[in-house]
């Protein structure tokens, strides 16, 4: 899935100026005349709309003992970390936790935290401090096993300590004692980074160690079947793994291995120090087995010539294949069996459906659109597992902590994997997104306890789970995010802090095996006016979003949007309700913190997952790309200040803001869409495409830079979202009256189109709903 897009205009003569900011008044922004009223009754320009951000900030976590409210997810800024973690890394829903289960049910907000433990810092951050405590390791309560963290109290002249998350105390390890100053603070809290920072990583000692620490393992898997070699699928792969291959960690730890699959699986013997690796052939797709696993896996530096070599020559000695079955499954299950004394990452390029051997499948999609009229309360089923093979191995690969990320199949949710989606792949466009994608996959970063009060209800994201208290993540990177959603089980007391603390135990890329250790401690609260005035629009966006993802494959669509629908009713209702002050019953009324929710709300159920007209493939991967989506990702946001940079400003995401004379970018976290007017003036086309007029841009476009400004600045834009996505976005150019026009305006989500209401009818529509409530 991609998260809700933005886009920006290069309109002519300065069209399309700033919405400006909705006025407010107590916290709550009032929406006038709609109240037994026609749409039109209401302003456009007065109804709510993303601002454009500040430029960087820097954001102290806490200031004079207290939390401070978070920056939006998606904006600029530094974090200077002063006991609660960064932002990137936890999240709650509720910038305040509610003293019993009661006040959160009036609210009908989630109480959910978003943990993303990998999360990149920005550059200007300072690093997260190891700390090494020997061989006797971390302190840690004795009761919950809570770690050392800033808002353990240390008393009895810091001979003991009172552990936050479940109130036992504890004795301070003599050689950890330390006086108390006159604040009760130890002398050396600040010196310590355990006693005075959020998130700090622990060196984990062999207690915490099952087996050595793994070594980086990365084993290639291509598809070679007819499909793939005539799309140019199998040669953009070969390319791709060649060019990352220079990027993978150095030392002699690293080890690769590589093979192939049509209908039968091919190994590569990279021993060989003389001569070409050996083809090592398994014909068997039912009962597979696998070559000698030192003869397939082995050290990047005794065979980084001969895999080059072989990368380049695969895409000849299989162009003439007319193999078109795929024994994907049986590859898969054989490839993990090499892998198994070692763990690792499984990367797999595949092309078509598996059709031969274990897990083989046949085509659905026709099923569920032979009955035209039953399709929407059907198509759920068409997202289950017609074979429970996958989902097996998924379970056998976490345990030997093998991780997959692969191409539509269920595999990576349970191994803390990730699916990619090309389609349709070109050739001529897609290569270079396929590298980058693949370099950022094998570069970036890789690697719950609560107060009492509250208990884990639920756990969302890519992972194994074997027993209720932990999840296995035999796989986890910068970009993965787990969401836990929580029940009282008891009260708090007004004026208290509730603490939420993660530890992952994970083994860097160099071997090294760490505990980082992530806490978060925020006020309690018995006032509902305070869990909206401290909510957390962009968490609970995220929130809602992987409730849904949750339910596509188990609800009909129609009943997923409204329950999503019904989700921002009950909130603002309840808002409405008990915390707004009076005002006439003609306004809708909107918590300042979340007056944005209808409109994402919105853009939510017209998202191609949840819409009825949408490919089976498309729902599928938007279901797994949402499982383990990050909060930033996750945002709306049509409007951001890039402070200076050469991206023009955005727009509304609605087709009153589109002009003819246009050029408009659209993205959406992967793919960025170029829409060019009919009626572009020449010299534009020509400065930024090289076309003297739109039909002359190539549908398989690939973005150039020429020597002008307009090109420069488009180059720019793109590179900039680039980099602030981690994502090499996908180009794809737009025209009116053509089916890549009616996808880019497809995402016009303020428009009304087949896909639900109008921003305007919908605002409408909630405000009614509410009345009814109310009534």
């Amino acid at each position: 899935m991609q998260p809700p897009p933005r886009m920006y205009g290069m309109a002519p003569n300065g069209a399309n100026p700033g919405i400006g900011p909705i006025p407010s008044a107590m916290g709550q922004s009032p929406i006038s005349g709609a109240q037994g009223s026609s749409p039109s009754k209401i302003d456009p320009n007065q109804i709510p709309r993303p601002m454009p951000t500040s430029s960087e900030i820097v954001f102290e976590t806490r200031q004079g003992n207290q939390a401070n409210l978070p920056p939006p997810a998606s904006s600029e800024y530094i974090v200077k970390d002063n006991g609660n973690c960064s932002p990137r890394l936890m999240r709650c829903t509720i910038n305040q936790i509610p003293c019993t289960g009661d006040i959160i049910s009036t609210s009908s907000m989630p109480l959910a935290l978003m943990v993303q433990p990998l999360a990149l810092p920005h550059p200007s951050e300072e690093p997260i401090q190891v700390v090494d405590f020997g061989e006797s390791g971390p302190i840690r309560c004795s009761r919950c096993k809570g770690y050392i963290n800033p808002f353990m109290k240390f008393v009895d002249q810091g001979k003991r300590f009172i552990c936050n998350l479940c109130g036992f105390t504890d004795e301070t390890p003599r050689d950890y004692y330390c006086n108390l100053g006159p604040d009760g603070r130890r002398r050396d809290a600040d010196e310590r980074p355990e006693l005075c920072r959020g998130t700090v990583e622990f060196v984990a000692t062999k207690e915490y160690m099952v087996r050595d620490p793994m070594p980086p393992v990365f084993f290639f898997l291509i598809d070679v079947s007819m499909n793939a070699t005539q799309s140019g699928a199998t040669a953009a792969a070969c390319s791709a793994i060649g060019q990352a291959i220079a990027d993978l960690p150095e030392g002699p730890r690293t080890m690769v291995g590589l093979a192939t699959f049509d209908s039968t699986i091919h190994f590569y013997s990279l021993r060989r120090a003389s001569q070409q690796p050996l083809m090592l052939i398994v014909p068997d797709v039912q009962d597979v087995y696998t070559p000698l696993h030192s003869d397939v896996i082995v050290q990047l530096t005794e065979c980084r010539q001969h895999l080059g070599q072989l990368l380049e020559s695969i895409p000849s000695m299989f162009e003439n294949n007319r193999i078109s079955e795929s024994a994907f499954g049986a590859a898969t299950k054989a490839a993990f069996l090499a892998m198994k004394p070692t763990g690792g990452k499984l990367l797999v390029f595949q092309s078509v459906l598996p059709s031969v051997g274990i897990g083989s499948l046949s085509a659905r999609e026709a099923e569920g659109r032979a009955n035209v009229s039953s399709a929407d309360k059907e198509a759920h089923k068409l997202l289950q597992p017609m074979d429970k093979s996958f989902k097996t191995m998924a379970m056998e690969f976490a345990e030997y902590q093998t991780y997959v990320d692969i191409a539509s199949i269920s595999v990576p949710g349970t191994t803390g994997g990730q699916v990619y989606y090309y389609y349709p792949f070109s050739a001529v466009s897609d290569s270079t997104k396929l590298y980058n994608d693949l370099r950022w996959n094998v570069t970036r970063p890789q690697g719950l306890r609560l107060s009492c009060g509250l208990q884990v209800q639920e756990y969302y994201g890519n992972f194994c789970k074997r027993i209720p208290t932990d999840i296995d993540l035999p796989g986890i990177d910068c970009d993965k995010t787990i969401m836990v959603t929580f029940k009282h089980d008891d009260k708090f007391q007004e004026n208290t802090e509730c603490a939420f603390q993660c530890a992952l135990l994970y083994t860097t890329v160099y071997g090294e095996r760490r505990i980082r250790v992530t806490t978060l401690s925020l006020p309690c609260t018995s006032m509902l006016s305070n869990l909206f005035r401290s909510a957390d629009l962009d968490t609970q966006f995220t929130c809602l979003l992987k409730q849904a993802a949750n339910g596509i494959p188990v609800s009909s669509l129609a009943q997923v949007r409204e329950q999503m629908t019904n989700f921002c009713i009950s909130i603002l209702h309840s808002y409405r309700k008990f915390c707004a002050t009076v005002s006439s019953s003609g306004q809708l009324i909107l918590p300042e913190a979340l007056k944005l929710l209808p409109l994402y709300t919105l853009a939510l159920v017209k998202s191609i997952g949840v819409r009825s007209d949408g490919r089976l493939d498309d729902r599928s991967y938007w279901v797994s790309r949402v499982s383990s989506l990050s909060v930033p990702l996750a945002a709306l946001l049509f409007i951001l200040d890039y402070d200076g940079s050469a991206i023009p400003p955005p727009i509304p995401l609605s087709s009153e803001h589109i002009a003819d004379d246009g050029i408009y970018l659209l993205e959406n976290g992967e793919d960025a869409l170029i829409y060019v007017g009919n009626s572009v003036k020449t010299e534009i086309l020509q400065q930024i495409f090289g076309a003297p007029s739109v039909d002359g841009i190539s549908t398989q476009f690939v973005l150039q830079q020429y020597d002008n400004d307009l090109s420069k600045r488009l180059n720019d834009a793109v590179n900039e979202i680039r980099r602030q996505r981690c994502s090499y976005l996908r180009l794809r150019i737009c025209r009116k009256a053509d089916p890549s026009g009616m996808l880019f305006f497809s995402y016009m989500v303020e428009d009304k189109n087949p896909s639900g209401l109008s921003y305007v009818e919908f605002l409408v529509h909630v405000h009614r709903q509410i009345q009814t409530k109310m009534a």
